[in-house]
């Protein structure tokens, strides 16, 4: 058990004081921290992989799954791609600052809206301890403060990357409490931590649907929801079928344990006999465990003898692994009422060559990326040119979708007079 030298409620009040910091530092003296975290990962790459290795081994230990240890694993792969994060980053607008839709009033006011900060966040997240960097450079080039609260299977790869983020806050004159992560792993710490309403403006968490549904249901302060991701494709009567084989193929399997990794996939009953045989023996190539309706099943269960009988809860869950959920629908209404019944608000995209019927899915579908003709595995950050991201929004008020800086800022009115006065 580690020891508590600081309850929750000091390091919420901490880090609001230092938010004012953060808020007024210039954008030049945030780019310099970013660059400062790059290098010392860079200089501690060695010592960042043993913490991991510490907390892989206590993961296998506890029996946990390969997902999670997958999420866990800070690989070559996922190390260059937190260096990568912040020079994207690095590349992004301050937006911090920025004045925009100026009207001029008939009096003569000038109205105008600025964007600042949030004030201070907190970041309740599992396994991924790349999202400690992602989170804090995000936090930071938009102005915020952030108290990160990590899963206690990263408990050591965390508290590592932290040590790195206040030693480059400290090399740039700025208190360290700017970035703050929860030191222990305590579950108590998550409720104490959603209750300092007097000095945290934000709630983000991210994980499992216990988790989710905890910190939405308890917390004290406002929440975005960053659930699950029940992702679907729709191959529309009017899909190529080579290519949508690609697209399903790598929303599946290039990377499964992911929340835009494709769940459900729905097919126009019209091409089931074209589209299902091709899908299927590619499929079996990566052994993925197929679950499909009755319809599907009676066709092709003599010929393909892995397919496996869909239960109800099969449509509604996010396996996160290679198994695969498949449907037919006689249209495309039938494939929107069933996202709109068993989705999650995700990704969802439909693969057609009818530009009417996209266009149709796009307006009718409201997850928080819808797409045509491209993978699930697009909605993400770095992909729609945010450079990072804090996560994907799966609630519709003030952001959603995936969030990078721009989404962790909001805005106030400004008001330029000539000394007016109302009448």
């Amino acid at each position: 058990m580690e020891q508590k030298t600081q309850s929750v409620e000091e390091i919420a009040r901490h880090a609001s004081v230092a938010s004012s910091f953060i808020a007024n530092a210039g954008t030049n003296t945030k780019l310099n921290i970013l660059n400062a975290i790059k290098t010392l990962l860079i200089e501690n790459k060695n010592n960042i992989i043993l913490e991991n290795i510490k907390d892989i081994g206590n993961a296998k230990s506890h029996g946990l799954s390969a997902q999670v240890i997958d999420r866990l694993t800070i690989s070559e792969k996922t190390f260059n791609s937190m260096i990568k994060g912040i020079e994207d980053v690095e590349k992004i607008k301050d937006p911090v600052g920025e004045i925009a839709d100026i009207t001029v009033r008939p009096n003569g006011l000038m109205v105008g809206k600025m964007r600042i900060p949030l004030g201070v966040i907190g970041i309740i997240y599992e396994s991924r301890p790349n999202v400690t960097i992602d989170a804090s450079i995000l936090c930071l080039l938009s102005g915020n403060a952030v108290i990160l609260r990590g899963g206690s299977e990263a408990f050591n790869s965390n508290m590592i990357l932290t040590s790195i983020i206040s030693e480059s806050l400290k090399l740039n004159g700025l208190p360290t409490q700017i970035v703050s992560m929860v030191p222990y792993t305590d579950r108590s710490a998550v409720k104490d931590l959603i209750s300092q309403k007097g000095y945290i403006d934000l709630i983000i968490p991210r994980g499992g649907e216990g988790l989710i549904s905890y910190v939405t249901e308890n917390s004290k302060i406002p929440v975005i929801k960053h659930d699950k991701g029940l992702c679907h494709i729709y191959i529309d009567e009017h899909a190529d079928i080579k290519k949508s084989v690609n697209v399903v193929i790598n929303a599946k399997v290039q990377r499964p344990s992911v929340c835009n990794a494709l769940e459900t996939l729905l097919v126009h009953s019209s091409i089931l006999g074209k589209f299902m045989p091709e899908i299927l023996n590619e499929l079996k190539k990566y052994d993925v465990e197929v679950r499909v309706d009755t319809e599907i099943l009676n066709i092709y269960k003599h010929k393909f003898n892995f397919l496996v009988a869909a239960k109800d809860a099969d449509w509604d869950s996010e396996y996160l692994n290679l198994t695969l959920a498949v449907k037919s629908v006689p249209d495309m209404h039938a494939a929107i009422e069933h996202i709109k019944k068993h989705g999650s608000n995700h990704t969802e995209a439909i693969l057609t060559e009818n530009y009417g019927n996209a266009l149709e899915f796009i307006k009718r579908v409201n997850s928080s990326c819808v797409l045509i003709n491209a993978s699930t595995r697009f909605n993400d950050g770095f992909e729609l040119g945010l450079g990072a991201e804090i996560g994907i929004s799966t609630s519709k008020i003030h952001a959603f979708g995936p969030m990078g800086a721009r989404e962790l800022t909001t805005t106030k009115f400004i008001v330029f007079g000539d000394y007016q006065t109302r009448s």
